[in-house]
């Protein structure tokens, strides 16, 4: 077993000792830190395409894309020339702009479930607010979440499992209250059984239901199309708000996000990361006598002083028009095949216990003998031969994500011999561990 050094610059090094002393970790959000894999982090001086280069010098295949929003590669000319027009009229005005309302209508025109709109500044606030949003429209408290999903540092939403099948979360953090989560039910993804059961034990106290439809925050998690119809069949007889997470899945499954995909539509949907075109940018929509739950229409209390900046909508505005304009989802389902086959095969080759899992252009290597399908299953998986793994990518080019539970993405601008590149790479990587 040959163990990788933990690859890094001396400027990557000396900019870590100093953001240390500067910021919590290091870091402005947790997995940035590399705790997941040890060794210290690089440093990001520029990004184009699909490459990122250090502040060392060095070049990276990227396979982080920002966690989700680059799509169309970093730079996109499109979507830089739209930014510049917007920056060349001002940063922002805090009143409405004619802008807003074109990016509204291109959601509200791509996601099935979406009559109304409303803007906001990153995926963590939309979830926030739908689920006050479903609070207030229905009248009530509970909100069921399954475990391993990630929504957020939403405090009602940050929370585990107890020991019960259908058990009222505890804090996941220090700084959640026991009161922030009493009304907060986690359940085990794709676990029909456990929905009826939690809707049979809280029949018409349930406000909400929200997943993501593809998970990306314990790797890639496809759901079962039975989970899938569970949920929206239980959702309806009991009254209750289904809610889709599609911060990591809009506009990057398809055009109109999972609920187009595996045709499932729910009652709301969260958005960010594409949606914002690489821009601070998030939305959560439904519809539309759920949405009229909202200040001013109605009383649910919402507002934001950048929403809708106008080069955050820019920047997004110009995204979503480009995947319209020339939908790329056929290459991108053709391009996460070829790179799925290729690294089963050559963990296959070298006998590294493994599970390839990928919708589209979402992905993950399991370092797992057995299928995931829930966060029991993923938390089997050997988290020291995942970072041998990553390492050894590091050392030849190709930057994964940080962590055995985050999904990694691609762009349209990765193109085959890029990916016939990543595998011959992974495959000398396996053939170590």
């Amino acid at each position: 077993m040959t163990e990788p050094r933990r690859y890094a610059g001396e400027k990557s090094v000396a900019a870590f000792e100093k953001a240390r002393k500067l910021m919590p970790g290091g870091v402005n959000s947790p997995a940035r830190a590399f705790g997941a894999v040890g060794g210290t982090p690089l440093f990001i001086d520029h990004a184009d395409g699909p490459y990122l280069f250090d502040i060392d010098g060095n070049q990276f295949v990227d396979y982080i894309g920002s966690w989700g929003p680059m799509i169309l590669g970093h730079r996109p000319p499109v979507v830089i020339e739209a930014i510049e027009k917007a920056l060349a009229k001002g940063t922002s005005y805090g009143a409405p702009t004619e802008a807003e309302s074109k990016l509204a209508e291109q959601i509200i025109d791509a996601v099935p479930s979406v009559e109304k709109v409303r803007l906001v500044n990153s995926g963590t606030e939309a979830t926030m607010s739908a689920i006050r949003v479903a609070r207030g429209a229905t009248g009530r408290n509970k909100v069921v979440k399954f475990s391993g999903n990630y929504h957020g540092h939403v405090d009602s939403l940050l929370v585990a499992a107890g020991s019960a099948a259908a058990t009222l979360g505890v804090p996941d953090s220090p700084g959640v209250t026991p009161g922030a989560g009493q009304d907060t039910i986690v359940l085990k993804y794709n676990d029909c059984d456990g929905v009826k059961n939690a809707f049979s034990q809280h029949a018409g106290e349930i406000a909400a239901v929200i997943l993501e439809p593809v998970v990306g925050n314990m790797g890639c998690v496809p759901p079962t199309m039975e989970f899938l119809e569970t949920l929206r069949s239980e959702t309806l007889s009991d009254g209750s708000i289904l809610i889709f997470d599609e911060v990591m899945t809009g506009f990057r499954l398809a055009y109109g996000g999972a609920q187009e995909r595996f045709g499932v539509v729910p009652d709301m949907t969260t958005l960010g990361k594409i949606v914002g075109g690489g821009l601070p940018l998030g939305a959560y929509g439904g519809r539309a006598d759920i949405m009229d739950n909202v200040l001013p229409a109605g009383k649910v209390f919402q507002a934001g002083t950048l929403s809708g900046n106008p080069v955050a909508v820019a920047a997004g505005s110009a995204t979503l028009q480009s995947l319209a304009d020339d939908p790329p989802y056929e290459q991108l389902d053709a391009i996460g095949d070829r790179l799925a086959a290729g690294l089963h095969a050559a963990a296959a080759k070298h006998g590294v216990p493994h599970q390839v899992q990928h919708v589209g252009s979402m992905l993950t290597l399991f370092f797992n003998a057995r299928p995931v399908t829930n966060w029991p299953e993923a938390d089997r998986c050997d988290r020291e031969a995942f970072g041998r793994y990553f390492w050894g990518l590091i050392e030849k080019g190709i930057y994964m994500p940080c962590s055995q539970f985050e999904a990694l993405f691609f762009s349209t601008l990765h193109t085959e011999a890029l990916i016939d590149e990543t595998i011959d790479k992974a495959d000398q990587v396996l053939a170590s561990l």
